[in-house]
């Protein structure tokens, strides 16, 4: 399999001060007693924020006192081209970074903070899809007085580095057992088959037939991560897709091991009581656990699907956390595993930035000289996968996008797929109970009897 390009292009390492002599009237907020703030944009992308620590003047800045990525965007070739033909007619692509004195956010409609000043950085990004480049490392100096050399100085690092990802596309949706493509470029190759069915409500351990014997140990594992709740009318349950390579050998799978219930009293999935999925990758003739979803539907303005998607490790109890966050109901969005942004950012125009879901709490949400290797629970750092999930009511044919680092064979691209298929499935288990779903979701066996 033949990777696709991509470019990684990481802010970290920020700093800031500010000379005594500039400091400004008791009606300003000065950063040595209140928080400062940035707002980072690339053109094309969401503007992402980030918490600057102020130093003071006579401090030096120790090499490993700051460590944290502050932004993190992404671009394909595709992305790369674009900002490439726009430089022809202007300068070179630039990032821009404003930064701002006091707490961020709105009060009643006006944005707090105050500008303290800008700065423009120009990026040369030829060649950055096969080697890292470092743009800046060190301060630079912001403001009015930028000329003048007592101007407030912001330390930050900006570099580019290749990030290639596996990108497959569905062509179809989950539950009409589609066939799954590699892309790349303009060619398209067929890799995986989906088959979507129903586990009938007697059979808690779900199995593939295609593999030949299940030992007895393995049902007790798989019944204890889902829970029998057995309820007429609001409940979706059974529901499992199985990914094969194209010998039809089953390489992974996606079983609803907990059904998605209605709450009492209401016709939604809540958070207290999500339905899940269980991922499975086959080993020693049966299936095994690789990791386990969660998902419902959330309350409020912010009115979407909810999820929680979990690693479990060698069959240990302890589940670590690697994506939890919410994808709209009505727009759609991504389904992000990245353990290497900001996480506080969703994307533009329809596209959310990776840096959009939200890392484990026992993680340093990042890596390399930004402090990647500190956390030696998973595996997993950096960008690890993206799977586009359409909103209620429209077609959706997922693209999953998996780093070329996290794949090492079939079954590792295959367990993303079946990640993939779960979570735009979640998507219609999560709908309200007051809806129809379409037929193919709908086990014949529900209207017998």
């Amino acid at each position: 399999m033949d990777p696709c390009p991509f470019v990684r292009i990481t802010v970290g390492n920020l700093a800031l001060k500010i000379p005594v002599a500039s400091k400004p009237a008791r009606s300003i907020v000065h950063p040595s007693s209140s928080p400062c703030f940035c707002k980072i944009e690339l053109k094309n992308f969401h503007m992402q924020t980030a918490v600057v620590p102020y130093i003071a003047p006579e401090n030096q800045l120790a090499e490993n006192q700051l460590q944290t990525p502050a932004a993190t965007f992404y671009l394909s070739k595709a992305d790369i081209d674009k900002l490439a033909a726009k430089s022809i007619f202007s300068s070179k692509p630039c990032l821009k970074i404003a930064i701002y004195t006091g707490r961020g956010g709105r009060t009643c409609g006006v944005n707090s903070g105050r500008l303290l000043g800008k700065v423009s950085l120009p990026l040369d990004l030829a060649g950055t899809e096969s080697r890292a480049c470092v743009f800046h490392n060190g301060w630079i100096s912001v403001g009015k007085e930028a000329n003048k050399g007592s101007s407030a100085q912001l330390h930050l690092n900006v570099k580019a580095e290749p990030d290639p990802r596996f990108v497959f596309q569905f062509d179809g949706e989950p539950e009409c057992s589609p066939q799954v493509f590699q892309i790349r470029g303009n060619i398209q190759q067929p890799v995986f088959t989906c088959k979507f069915s129903f586990r009938s409500t007697g059979d808690r351990n779900q199995r593939s037939r295609s593999l030949q014997s299940e030992p007895s140990s393995s049902r007790s594992w798989l019944s204890s991560f889902g829970s029998v709740r057995e309820r007429s009318g609001k409940e979706r349950k059974g529901w499992s897709i199985t990914v094969h390579d194209l010998s039809g050998s089953p390489v992974a799978a996606a079983s609803m091991v907990t059904p998605f219930v209605a709450s009492p009293g209401s016709d939604r999935v809540s958070r207290s009581n999500p339905g899940s999925w269980l991922i499975l990758r086959p080993g020693d003739g049966t299936w095994k656990p690789w990791g386990r979803l969660e998902a419902w539907r959330e309350r409020g303005s912010s009115d979407g699907l909810g999820y929680r998607f979990e690693l479990i490790p060698n069959m240990s109890a302890a589940a670590i956390v690697l994506a939890e966050s919410t994808i709209s109901s009505g727009k759609g969005g991504k389904f992000v595993i990245d353990l290497g942004g900001n996480n506080n950012n969703s994307g533009a125009n329809g596209r959310v930035t990776p840096a959009s879901a939200t890392s484990p709490a026992c993680s340093p949400r990042s890596s390399g000289d930004f402090g990647y290797g500190l956390w030696p629970y998973s595996v997993y750092r950096g960008f690890v996968m993206s799977a586009g999930v359409e909103g209620e009511g429209k077609c959706s044919k997922p693209c999953v996008e998996v780093s070329v680092q996290h794949v090492n064979c079939t079954e590792d691209a295959a367990a993303f797929v079946a990640l993939a298929a779960a979570i735009d499935l979640s998507m219609d288990a999560c709908r309200l109970f007051s809806q129809r779903l379409r037929k193919e979701l709908c086990n014949p066996q529900d209207f017998l009897g």
